[in-house]
């Protein structure tokens, strides 16, 4: 291996390591805010088993990782929607994918939610329509024009009617009130007789 095989493989690695770090941190931050949405720094820093300067390094100030937490959320958003291959088969089958795959985010989804967060966070991208938001859309509309959903519920309310779905099922499951398979069937069983033009 000559001199610039070396160089290149060392900062491979050290760009490896910092990408690991850096997720490390993200994930660290996603349960310790789910649990208490005023954690510190400090807090998030012995979650992800890094020094409080480590992660200072990466985010300098809380709202950069809440930024980056923002970031993140809607890139796993996206990638549940194209999970949940949204343009195949009949569209409620598609919108219960694209429930089951967004529940799967987990303690994401209680960020989300978290209006104390919500009021301090600065999402670039946040109050716009996304790709993912598109194809919900798209998905809805096809819905629509199959005959598959209720013809009185406009687009945006199922969106809404998906989402508060989402949050109780998920606040069912980690609360204990039951498991999560009996949250995610309750969220499925409900998103199905409330949006289909049968009445499921």
């Amino acid at each position: 291996m000559d001199t610039a095989d070396t160089v290149d493989t060392a900062v491979s690695s050290r760009s490896g390591a910092r990408s690991r770090t850096r997720r490390a941190i993200l994930d660290a931050a996603t349960v310790v805010l789910a649990k208490n949405s005023a954690a510190s720094l400090g807090d998030v820093a012995a979650a992800a088993g890094v020094g409080r300067t480590t992660v200072h390094r990466y985010f300098p100030e809380r709202s950069d990782l809440l930024n980056a937490l923002g970031s993140d959320v809607l890139d796993k958003i996206a990638a549940a929607t194209d999970r949940g291959r949204l343009d195949d088969g009949p569209a409620l089958a598609a919108l219960e994918r694209l429930c089951q795959e967004l529940f799967e985010l987990g303690d994401l989804l209680t960020l989300v939610f978290d209006e104390s967060l919500a009021a301090a966070w600065n999402w670039e991208g946040w109050d716009e329509d996304t790709d993912a938001d598109r194809a919900l859309a798209g998905l809805i509309e096809r819905g629509h024009t199959e005959g598959a959903f209720d013809p009185d519920m406009d687009t945006d309310w199922i969106v809404q009617v998906l989402w508060s779905l989402l949050y109780v099922a998920w606040q069912r499951g980690r609360t204990g009130t039951g498991t999560k398979h009996e949250a995610l069937t309750l969220c499925l069983h409900t998103l199905r007789k409330t949006v289909s033009s049968t009445g499921g």
